[in-house]
């Protein structure tokens, strides 16, 4: 109880509420009782009066009590056009009368009141119905900045033709009712596309249930999609609903479905084909509308050929068939991405924004990423971590698929780099492609050794390349500082 009395002080203390009633006893009475309380009161006697204050920047008003029947505009009017206003449209209204029909009522609630109280009124009712009325409104935008987030968290970036041609069949799909089986490499971002048809469809106000088939063992799997009678197996204590149930009017994502046990396919094709589900340890068959999307970095087409998933289910969910790109096809997107990888990090995080150097988007663009997307964020955070306001080619982790003997060759040598070569290697040997590259390498690399002072981290930004790989190289090759 203590806690919630000071919540509810804390609201107050922070809160405006304009009372607008052309009746100054019931102003001043409203004004008396939540002044008590803590909230700061600002009266009007009309609803023109009541607009103009509520538009004032300088006066910011968190909750409005209307009195319904006013000289010139009405409170239901002027209710209706706080609604039709962006400034205004979410404030929390509550709406009183002295003279009120139960028609007048309904309709100030269809226009988004918060609470209709006719006179006399009850002090200890309207403190908790404002108290209420401004802490669901909070709630609500807080929810709102939420989803914000998140729909910016889960934002595709790209430009590449790939990227467009994805777009162009998210935005088609989207809208209807078909099954979607979304294929791409492990980290290219089938979640994103899952997310955005269910955003850009007509269910973006329904959950979005997500499912790794990979993540659940195989004898819990049709539990956790289907739910499960209490006392159906050692351990059900009580009754669970599945996701299919969870994600009802709304989106169910099977990620790695190619991972999913044949028994449980079954059933999931049934609840494609007729929306009808059982929980385990039930004969009760319950029905529900959900819209699958299904992806993974399999190829089915070869699962079903080696008898390792239903043939039924596979043309069943792929109904309309999308690819999502390896970050090796896609590009200049990479730039793209780390910067903003870059910049999301230091927002979440509360780091002042940093700038990559344009030499680090030249290595990274440069890499292969076999983890794609999700490889590309890593390596981008952790360079985000170590630096500090400028992001140097030094701050980026070693490359773990390059073999530092087979690492890419320094092409930036210098015109005079090869005679040096010529001079140092007996005029009668015969070298290979691979020998005559070390031996460019090695000369190329002592120079910026020795230009820096044997600086390390200096001579990996000048060179390109990371400063362990760096390392790695002069190891080698035996490099060593000459006396």
């Amino acid at each position: 109880m203590t806690s919630t009395l000071t919540e509810s002080s804390n609201i107050a203390h922070s809160c405006s509420v304009l009372v607008v009633d052309d009746e100054r006893n019931i102003r001043r009475t409203l004004s008396m009782v939540l002044d008590g309380e803590g909230y700061q009161v600002v009266e009007a006697e009309s609803a023109e009066r009541a607009l103009e204050l509520l538009h004032l920047p300088e006066q910011p008003i968190d909750l409005a009590i209307f009195d319904l029947k006013l000289p010139g505009m009405s409170g239901l009017d002027a209710l209706a056009q706080l609604r039709a206003d962006d400034a205004t449209r979410d404030l929390p209204v509550i709406v009183i009368s002295g003279h009120a029909t139960v028609h007048d009522a309904v309709a100030a609630i269809k226009l988004g009141a918060s609470d209709f109280f006719e006179k006399p009124l009850n002090r200890e009712r309207i403190v908790v119905s404002v108290q209420n009325s401004i802490r669901t409104a909070r709630l609500s935008r807080t929810v709102e900045q939420m989803r914000a987030e998140l729909e910016a968290r889960y934002e595709m970036i790209g430009t590449c033709p790939v990227m467009q041609k994805l777009f162009q069949e998210i935005d088609k799909v989207a809208p209807t009712r078909a099954s979607v089986l979304i294929t791409g490499e492990s980290g290219t971002g089938k979640e994103l596309v899952s997310r955005a048809i269910h955003r850009l469809s007509p269910r973006k106000d329904g959950p979005f249930i997500k499912v790794n088939c990979a993540a659940i063992p195989h004898d819990l799997i049709e539990s956790e999609l289907f739910g499960h009678e209490r006392g159906s197996f050692t351990g059900a204590q009580a009754r669970k609903r599945g996701f299919f149930e969870q994600a009802h009017g709304g989106t169910l994502f099977l990620d790695e479905i190619g991972d999913m046990a044949l028994a449980a396919q079954a059933k999931v094709l049934r609840a494609l084909q007729n929306g009808e589900i059982c929980r385990v340890g039930s004969e009760h068959v319950l029905h529900v509308d959900v819209r699958v999307l299904a992806a993974t970095n399999k190829d089915l087409s070869k699962e079903v050929n080696g008898g390792l998933f239903r043939e039924d289910l596979y043309f069943r969910l792929n109904v309309f068939p999308t690819r999502v790109p390896a970050l090796r096809e896609r590009g200049e997107d990479v730039r793209l991405l780390a910067q903003a990888f870059v910049q999301a990090f230091c927002s979440e995080n509360g780091l002042r924004e940093k700038r990559i150097d344009p030499k680090v988007l030249d290595v990274l663009i440069r890499r292969k990423w076999p983890g794609n997307v999700r490889e590309l964020k890593n390596v981008v955070e952790r360079a985000a971590i170590l630096s500090s306001d400028v992001i140097t080619v030094a701050d980026l982790p070693e490359d773990p698929h390059v073999n530092p003997f087979e690492d890419e060759a320094v092409t930036s040598i210098l015109p005079g780099d090869l005679p040096t070569v010529r001079q140092n290697v007996d005029a009668g040997q015969r070298l290979t492609l691979r020998e005559y590259r070390d031996s460019v390498e090695r000369i190329y690399i002592v120079e910026t050794l020795d230009s820096c002072e044997w600086n390390i981290s200096k001579a990996a930004v000048l060179l390109g390349v990371e400063r362990t790989n760096l390392h790695k190289k002069i190891r080698a090759y035996g490099i060593k500082r000459e006396p």
